[in-house]
């Protein structure tokens, strides 16, 4: 794959990605009582629906400033592995309703590969 196809698909990508996870982070924001109770009925304490909402909202962005994508990126990775461990635990529905969160999971990674940084290839 040539740089130039790694940087399309990686905007693509981010692009995408940084949409959807501000409208996530911005609907949990913009209903905070609502996503305190559900965070509540999974046994977490309303300072995690914070910090997701949040790390959702501020993530998002991140993936669309190129300086801030990798850890934009890895902050986001860890919120959604601890989305798709809620679905396989707590959330009714178990892995059958995570399948998006495991999707962008996934894309997440990729994201993550595709903006690794270039290796010299001179000895």
């Amino acid at each position: 794959m040539t740089a130039s196809t790694r940087n399309i698909i990686a905007w693509i990508l981010q692009v995408l990605l940084g949409l959807a996870f501000i409208a996530s982070g911005g609907r949990k924001l913009m209903d905070l009582p609502g996503t305190v109770a559900m965070f509540g009925s999974m046994g977490m304490p309303a300072v995690v629906a914070y910090l997701v909402a949040g790390g959702e909202l501020l993530g998002g962005i991140g993936l669309l400033i190129p300086r801030f994508v990798r850890p934009a990126a890895l902050g986001l990775i860890i919120i959604m592995l601890g989305a798709v461990v809620m679905h396989a635990t707590k959330i009714p529905g178990g892995l059958a309703k995570g399948v998006p969160a495991i999707v962008l999971l996934v894309l997440l990674l990729v994201v993550f590969w595709l903006r690794r940084p270039a290796t010299s290839s001179t000895m």
